[in-house]
């Protein structure tokens, strides 16, 4: 989960709200210059993270706080075995949301090549896999590449969002330079609406939204009094109106 200290507590969102976020960025992206497979690729981007269970396992810092993904210290033949029930998961949407939740597995933990042998051994069958499935599927290989970086775009995007991340002082702040090696960059205007640069949409504004949760507690006694809190705290919605400069 996305963990943000707030004033009066934290600022949760869940990582799959976040994907959905995500995946609403993507559906106003200019169509000419969309990836292959556009709706398929949406469908990854918005389940790319359903590994992530905070009903489940530890979510606690050690002082108790709740834990934000970017502290999560998972053993890492454990985040193995779940990642690869992601790809079984994956599975039943079809072999391309498979593919680039492949990508994306392999993109985030490529320094646990050196780490483990299962884990070399995984991305190298990974990286296999993934072209079996684009001959399969008749797609060439940088048009594979494209539409995971959009997916990457689209994601980091996201979480800029969520993380809140965008600067103050109209400063610009990279999203990433993946797509076609083009640099865009994003930036709140004096009026809190939101640009990106070059504009990449096909609407000249549009609005986003992500839900969050309240907590007022700094601290909880256990993972199932984070949950529990987690259930019945205060919903609210967070928006983001884009617009193009």
């Amino acid at each position: 989960m996305i963990v943000n200290l707030v004033e009066d507590g934290w600022e949760i969102i869940y990582h799959r709200a976040h994907t959905l976020l995500a995946a609403q960025i993507a559906g106003h992206w200019e169509l000419s210059d969309a990836p292959v497979r556009l709706y398929e690729t949406i469908a990854a981007i918005s389940h790319h993270d359903d590994l992530e269970k905070e009903w489940e396992g530890n979510n606690l810092t050690q002082a108790g706080a709740p834990l934000d993904f970017t502290l999560d210290s998972s053993d890492p033949e454990e985040a193995l075995s779940k990642f690869k029930g992601l790809l079984t998961s994956a599975r039943y949407r079809g072999r391309w949301v498979t593919l680039l939740t492949s990508k994306h597995i392999c993109f985030l933990n490529q320094t646990q090549r050196q780490q483990s042998a299962s884990w070399a051994k995984f991305l190298d069958e990974q990286a296999k896999q993934q072209k079996i499935w684009a001959k399969e599927l008749g797609i060439e290989l940088d048009e594979m590449e494209r539409a995971y970086q959009f997916m990457r775009w689209c994601d980091r995007l996201s979480l800029i969002l969520s993380q809140r991340m965008l600067p103050d002082m109209g400063r610009a702040l990279e999203i990433t330079s993946g797509i076609d090696e083009q640099r865009y960059e994003v930036r709140e205007l004096k009026d809190g609406k939101v640009t990106v640069e070059p504009w990449p949409f096909r609407p000249k504004e549009f609005t986003v939204n992500v839900e969050s949760l309240h907590l007022t507690e700094l601290k909880y006694k256990s993972s199932s009094a984070l949950v529990e809190a987690l259930q019945t705290a205060p919903v609210k919605p967070l928006e983001w109106t884009f617009i193009k400069g």
